[in-house]
């Protein structure tokens, strides 16, 4: 279970558009380095630096020191995490209660066409 502080900081790093950017940029390309993902913002890369710092402090991204590069990687396990805590013990119930409006729409839909076809004559 994720504790209150690891998820606050999930929910600070996903409030910013450019953060939200940056891990869909880093999901997209794993590896992404730091200077490849900076030149896709139009600021400047300290700018940038600070952002990922938020993002690796909320272990939403884990970089990995290659010679003078930093490659990044999207960590998807806190926001997992925090799905998990609101959704686990629902999810099931849920599940069966669209499940059951599902078929009950269809069979309404199939009853009212077939009452249409014998009013019609077809």
């Amino acid at each position: 279970m994720i504790n209150t502080k690891d998820m606050d900081a999930v929910f600070q790093a996903l409030a910013h558009e450019s953060r939200r950017r940056m891990l869909d940029i880093v999901k997209e390309e794993p590896g992404i380095g730091v200077g490849a993902l900076a030149s896709e913002f139009d600021v400047s890369r300290i700018a940038v630096m600070k952002h990922l710092n938020v993002l690796e402090d909320a272990n939403l991204i884990i970089s990995e020191k290659d010679g003078r590069t930093r490659k990044l990687y999207f960590n998807a396990a806190p926001i997992q995490m925090i799905h998990e805590r609101w959704t686990t013990q629902y999810s099931a119930y849920w599940a069966g209660q669209v499940t059951r409006l599902k078929y009950l729409a269809e069979a309404r839909h199939e009853t009212e066409t077939a009452n249409k076809k014998k009013g019609t004559g077809k």
